[in-house]
Parts: structure tokens; C-alpha cells; sequence
């Protein structure tokens, strides 16, 4: 199998340094062959092992044992790390692009992209909400048929809503949000987990899931009919229930993944119990892309504080779940 797209993400964050953390943990944590896509000056301003510069992704496995190999696409200009740059923020586009376009053409088997700055991109021209976004644009997916999903050993979460105000999050939540969301996660769970039978639940928007319209009316009006029909197609899920009570120990055996209405109700379970090794993983694409579940952390950047876990788990999510595409395209 073809090694694994990293893209370098911004040069000035921790990107850098928890791709060389995670190349330096590869036989003991059995990683497969990756490559990064990007600056090697910007891994070489934060680490002092062996980078290599290859030509072609196919150079990879043959450097991995010995260097990270690097596919150098753009320079980041003076590189000081916690300092972003627009010379950095353009390097981190044009690995991005460029790391994406390796996997469509079949000549890296998964993407993980290392945290950027969103604030830093819209200066030099990106204009996507996020690297999910871009991705999906990217693979001609729109987005109305993916889901973020974040991952991790115990907790599998789908926030229908992600980068908007609590305030706009009610009339964003429409039925067909909920069921585009709802139905790219169950083929998600089919395609990239091998989970043949997936269950789904569903959190409340409102305290106490509404307390029968007591407290809200979303849950009755909105959520209860979309879930209703969903059930009445085959789907298994339930809900909605309280937000409160959905992400404790007995309730998280009752599901392979929970939809939740708004971004923190999704992330705080998830940050809470994988903070250093959740995963971003982006649902309907035709490829397969991770991400670590955190940002750029500039503050700590360049100070050796980094911690590659989730580098490390997004790193192996990516070829677990290709192995599963692979065998569920076979088998389809």
C-alpha cells in the first residue's frame, strides 16, 4: 500500500514538531510509511533528526526506516515558531492543495493534515470554513454530504453544526442538516470502521432534551420527526436525549457514534476523554483524511511541549480506515 499524505499544516504551530515526534515513535507504535507534504526547513527549526527530501511519494517507504521523508511543495519563508507568518500561512495552502491532489491520484493511500490557522489563510486568499471543507471541495463532494466526525477509543462524535454563534445554531438546525448528517455517519461507520450495523443517537439542543417543549420546542418539532423517519427507513437510532447524560459510561454502550446540535456539545465530551488522542476523520469523501483533534497551539510551539498522540492516532485512524474501504469497496 501506497505510505500516508501529511500535510505540514502551519510552520509557525506544532505541526511540525508532532510529525517528527510521531516519525520518531514509528516502531514503537507500529506506524506505517508516511511522508510530509510542506517546508522540511520548518521540521528542521524544531527537530534535530533526519529528514530527507524525496521527488515522489513513491520514495517514501524506502527513506521511512531511516529519515521522514519530505515532499517539499513551497518555503515558509523565515520560520519562527508561535510567530505565524503569511509566508507560513501560504506554505500551509499549498501543501494542503497539494497533499490532497496526491491522494485523489492514488499516489498517497490517506491525507492527515496538521493543524493551520483558519485567521492566518483567509489573509492569502483560502476562503473554506476549515481543511474539512477545502477537502471535500477538493474531492467534488458537497457539503451537505459529509460529516466531521472526532474519534477516539471510547467516544465517536458528529457535530451537526460546527463554527457558528449558540444563537444561529437553532434555525441552522434544519430536518435535512439532521439527515444529511445522520445518513453520511452510518455509511461512514459502514465504510471506514467496518461496522456493519451502526447505531446512532441523537443529543437534545435544549437542557433535558426540551423537557417535553417545557424547555424548548426544537426537540419536537425539528428532531423528533427526522429521527422518526430515519427509523422508519432502518436506521438504528435514538433520541433525542439529554446532553447531559448522553456521554457517561453505561449511555456511551449504547452507540458506535452520537449527532450533537452544536459544536461544544460535541467537542467537550470528545476533548475531555481524548484530549491526546482524538482524531478528526471527515465522513463521505472518496478518500480517506484525518486530522489530529486540536489546533495549531502557537503558544507552545518551538518549546518541545507538544504531545504527538493525536498525530500519532490520526496517523493510524488513516490506515486502519482505508484498510476498511478497501475491503468494503471489495466487497460491494
Amino acid at each position: 500500500m501506497q505510505p500516508i499524505a501529511v500535510s505540514l499544516g502551519d510552520p509557525a504551530g506544532i505541526g511540525p514538531e508532532i510529525i517528527a515526534k510521531a516519525w520518531d515513535l514509528r516502531e514503537a507504535e507500529r506506524l506505517p510509511s508516511f511522508f510530509v507534504v510542506g517546508d522540511a526547513a520548518a521540521i528542521s527549526a524544531v527537530w534535530q533528526g533526519p529528514i530527507q527530501r524525496i521527488d515522489d511519494p513513491v520514495e517514501a517507504c524506502g527513506v521511512f526506516p531511516h529519515a521522514l521523508p519530505c515532499l517539499q511543495v513551497a518555503e515558509a519563508g523565515e520560520i519562527v515558531p508561535g510567530s505565524p507568518s503569511l509566508d507560513g500561512a501560504r506554505c500551509a495552502f499549498q501543501a494542503l492543495e497539494a497533499a490532497t491532489g496526491l491522494v485523489r491520484a492514488e499516489s498517497a493511500s490517506a491525507l492527515v493534515t496538521a493543524p493551520i490557522s483558519k485567521a492566518q489563510l483567509a489573509l492569502v486568499g483560502f476562503t473554506h470554513p476549515g481543511q474539512t471543507e477545502f477537502v471535500a471541495e477538493r474531492c467534488g463532494v458537497g457539503r451537505d454530504n459529509i460529516a466531521m466526525m472526532l474519534a477516539g477509543p471510547g467516544l465517536r462524535v458528529v457535530p451537526l453544526t460546527i463554527h457558528m454563534p449558540l444563537k444561529d445554531v437553532p434555525q441552522a438546525l434544519t430536518p435535512q442538516l439532521i439527515r444529511s448528517r445522520a445518513l453520511a455517519t452510518l455509511r461512514g461507520l459502514r465504510r471506514l470502521f467496518g461496522i456493519e450495523n451502526p447505531r446512532l443517537a441523537m443529543a437534545g439542543l435544549n437542557p433535558h432534551a426540551g423537557e417535553d417543549g417545557l424547555l424548548g420546542a426544537e426537540e419536537k418539532t425539528i428532531i423528533e420527526p427526522v429521527l422518526d423517519q430515519l427509523r422508519e427507513e432502518g436506521v438504528e437510532i435514538s433520541g433525542p436525549h439529554a446532553g447531559d447524560a448522553l456521554f457517561t459510561p453505561r449511555a456511551r454502550e449504547t452507540y458506535d457514534a452520537a449527532l450533537c446540535c452544536y459544536h461544544d456539545q460535541a467537542l467537550i465530551p470528545i476533548k475531555a476523554l481524548h484530549f491526546d488522542d482524538g482524531v478528526n476523520i471527515t465522513l463521505g469523501l472518496p478518500i480517506v483524511r484525518t486530522s489530529p483533534d486540536h489546533g495549531t497551539a502557537f503558544a507552545i510551539a518551538g518549546r518541545n511541549h507538544a504531545h504527538p498522540g493525536a498525530m500519532i492516532a490520526a496517523i493510524r485512524m488513516a490506515r486502519e480506515a482505508e484498510l476498511c474501504r478497501r475491503a468494503w469497496a471489495d466487497a460491494g
